[in-house]
């Protein structure tokens, strides 16, 4: 990567744990120069940085401010009444939309720039070619600062809406979080009836080639509004029944299935609510 232009290009990250640090390391592989706080300070060694003293002196150190940190209150609670005239806070930190929206007031309130970013990725895949960050806020601060951003990872402007971004990447939590949970299940179905999950995986892996294509019909008919094929809502019930009764024979909770079974039979019964159904 090629070395930064901007005589501004020094970061501050704020906020030390896995994200955190590979942002740090990020930054720095790209010839940044870094300055790093956290309340912990032990979690700096190690990574090169330069250590500040205090939030004041860290915010001090560069124009561009990014927050890694588990919500929005720590952001409220790490700037306090800090004065962030002449700075630009870049909060990649997960929260509510509303939350969000409420954290850019409270910078602006100060004198500082906002964007809101949400990270579709692993710490580990930062920077790398899956890695993908969802940007929102001032579309003059995001150009005037997308230089800075991209050694990150790919950028995706959402809009002014300081809170844009946040609600895309909480939708990618409501898909991807219960995706999981039922993989995991999936697992315990295969190993304790006897199989081996090391022939399993690969037939999961593949099953994600049909997801794309599935994804796009589904919005397209969820957008007409129309009912739902019947034929089709009663396989799927009768599928998630069985599931229900798998699991169940060989001790997985079920309580997920049984969710997931209630809202089939739900839509079996009104085909012309489904959507309604599965979104409350």
């Amino acid at each position: 990567m090629p070395a930064p232009d901007r005589a501004a290009d020094a970061v501050t990250v704020i906020g030390l744990g896995p994200m955190g640090q590979q942002i740090v390391r990020t930054y720095l592989d790209a010839g940044f120069t870094v300055t790093v706080w956290n309340r912990t300070p032990g979690k700096a060694q190690g990574l090169g940085a330069q250590l500040a003293e205090t939030v004041a002196d860290a915010v001090a150190a560069a124009e561009l401010v990014v927050l890694s940190l588990t919500h929005y209150d720590a952001m409220d609670e790490v700037l306090g009444s800090l004065d962030l005239t002449g700075k630009v806070v870049v909060n990649l930190s997960s929260d509510s939309p509303q939350r969000t929206r409420r954290g850019a007031a409270f910078v602006r309130a100060r004198g500082g720039e906002f964007l809101a970013g949400g990270v579709m990725a692993q710490p580990h895949e930062l920077a790398g070619p899956a890695a993908y960050i969802f940007y929102s806020g001032p579309p003059e601060v995001f150009e005037d600062r997308r230089e800075s951003l991209r050694p990150l990872a790919e950028m995706e402007y959402l809009g002014a809406d300081d809170g844009a971004a946040q609600v895309f990447y909480q939708a990618m939590l409501a898909l991807f979080l219960p995706l999981m949970l039922g993989y995991e299940q999936a697992l315990a179905i295969i190993d304790r009836s006897g199989s081996s999950i090391d022939r399993f995986v690969p037939y999961a892996q593949r099953s994600l080639g049909s997801v794309a294509e599935l994804y796009a019909a589904w919005a397209e008919t969820a957008d007409d509004g129309g009912p739902a094929d019947p034929a089709y809502l009663r396989m799927m019930a009768a599928g998630a029944r069985h599931v229900v009764a798998t699991g169940t024979a060989v001790g997985v909770d079920t309580v997920l299935a049984e969710s997931v079974s209630s809202y089939w039979e739900r839509a079996v019964g009104a085909p012309e609510s489904t959507f309604r159904i599965f979104r409350g």
